[in-house]
């Protein structure tokens, strides 16, 4: 019997870890308040494959609606997620203090940010519920202001809402901070009918010791990046709240509840960590983006450079330290599925990763529509497009175009909301006179040729950023 029970586990393991091979586990939407804390919550909840942050409300609490808000986007931008909508929660009334900590820690470039032009959170929750149809957890890294609004004020908040995160120190102390934000709202969501888990973390627990630190600062992703620079500020060596968890809780529990001990409250779950030794791996495994299996046959990808042909060898390491894994691996797919080195694959493949990570989605979760046509060599865009974003004709997600003149861009819809990339006039002139002087001194059909282009092709892999070689333009 013992063996059948463990038989049936693991079965049960296999098919969550298989089962949905792009589907996130988690879709969330996070209001915070721009905690000193929050910075490290938002950017764990960010790195995970495993969550889809469907949008970021702001609300008043350690900093007003109009510094949180910078700090928010300034982050975004700076994870090139710019397409994650944040909504601002104009209601509260509740004066911040505007904590020093809070206020001079540095998220991102902040030159050019205002929340004037930001939406109400309200209309934007209604807006992020009705387009996603899979239930959504809310998290709540500063006060219950917005998550009792929506409730409120949006029927369909109670039906598509499974679950709401709270991040509080005593939810029994209407005095504690994040309680004491607003007293009336958290009283009404505790009272509800949807369910509040409680995350903390002990009281004066240390969390992020020298090794842990050392750990995050050896993880090659820009998530683990942005935690080790601030650690290493003026302002984390300095603060009393730096070297503990307390929002950081959230994204550990929702990835690893069976590491908290959850006791049934009145009102709510009240959710504390017991193994902090095992919650520091697990946090280390969410930065490196370790939540998921990444691939679908293979266990991890060869990233040792003697695995692959002479010419392309030097370039390997360079490559992956500048554009990450997932663009490295799209690349090497695409070139074995086109069966050349291309530039115009590789191209699509830059185009498909960004649009990804403007979103931040995973592989299959967005329609796209090339304007690159059916010609080569400008439909090779196609190629580096299906494998770099899973819109495959199989799925049903790609659409080419046709009719003259095409053009190497595309459009990419997701959450109802559309951004076109096209790629920059002078950098497809210059690779267009490069490819026809090559066919015009040796011919298509030469072996020269086609040296010659995968010469240019590694050199362009090599040198063209994703992030500096799109025109990105918003369509309404």
């Amino acid at each position: 019997m013992k063996r059948i029970l463990i038989t049936i586990i693991a079965l049960t393991l296999s098919l969550s870890l298989f089962s949905h091979p792009w589907k996130p586990s988690h879709y969330v939407i996070i209001d915070t308040d721009g905690g000193i804390d929050d910075i490290r919550a938002i950017t764990m909840l960010l790195a995970s494959p495993d969550v889809r942050v469907l949008a970021i409300t702001i609300s008043p609490g350690a900093l007003s609606i109009h510094n949180a808000y910078i700090k928010v986007k300034s982050l975004l931008n700076s994870f090139w997620h710019e397409g994650i909508p944040v909504g601002i929660n104009r209601n509260c009334k509740f004066q911040s203090p505007e904590f020093p900590g809070a206020l001079n820690t540095i998220w991102g470039n902040e030159n050019g940010l205002d929340e004037k032009t930001a939406p109400d959170c309200i209309s934007l929750i209604q807006e992020i519920l009705s387009n996603e149809k899979t239930k959504v957890s809310f998290i709540c890294l500063g006060g219950m202001s917005t998550s009792f609004s929506a409730k409120r004020e949006i029927p369909l908040f109670k039906q598509q809402v499974k679950e709401i995160l709270w991040s509080c120190d005593n939810p029994d102390d209407k005095k504690s901070f994040n309680y004491g934000i607003d007293v009336q709202a958290a009283e009404k969501v505790l009272e509800g009918d949807i369910t509040v888990r409680v995350v903390r973390s002990p009281d004066e627990a240390t969390f992020y010791n020298d090794l842990m630190i050392k750990s995050i600062s050896e993880i090659p992703t820009i998530y683990a990046g942005r935690i080790s620079e601030f650690f290493r500020s003026d302002i984390a060596k300095n603060h009393e709240y730096s070297y503990s968890a307390n929002d950081e809780m959230v994204a550990l529990y929702l990835h690893f509840a069976g590491l908290f001990r959850s006791d049934i409250i009145t009102d709510y779950v009240d959710c504390t960590p017991e193994n902090f030794s095992l919650l520091r791996e697990s946090a280390l495994k969410i930065l490196a983006g370790e939540t998921v299996a990444k691939n679908q046959v293979i266990k991890v990808f060869p990233t040792d450079s003697s695995f692959y042909s002479v010419d392309v060898e030097p370039f390997v390491t360079d490559i992956i330290k500048k554009y990450g894994m997932d663009e490295w691996t799209s690349s090497v797919i695409t070139n074995e599925l086109h069966r050349h080195l291309g530039v115009f694959s590789i191209i699509g493949v830059k185009m498909g990763i960004r649009a990804r990570e403007y979103f931040d989605t995973g592989v299959d979760e967005f329609s796209t529509i090339s304007f690159a046509g059916s010609d080569p060599p400008l439909s090779c865009i196609n190629d580096g497009l299906q494998v770099s974003t899973g819109s495959t004709p199989g799925h049903g997600l790609l659409t080419v175009i046709n009719n003259a003149p095409t053009t190497p861009s595309a459009e990419f819809t997701y959450m109802n909301r559309k951004i076109r990339l096209t790629l920059k006039p002078e950098i497809e002139e210059k690779i267009r006179s490069e490819l026809k002087e090559i066919n015009f001194v040796n011919g298509l059909d030469s072996n020269i040729y086609w040296e010659l282009v995968r010469k240019n092709s590694l050199k362009y892999w090599r040198d063209l950023d994703r992030h500096d070689i799109f025109l990105i333009e918003i369509i309404e």
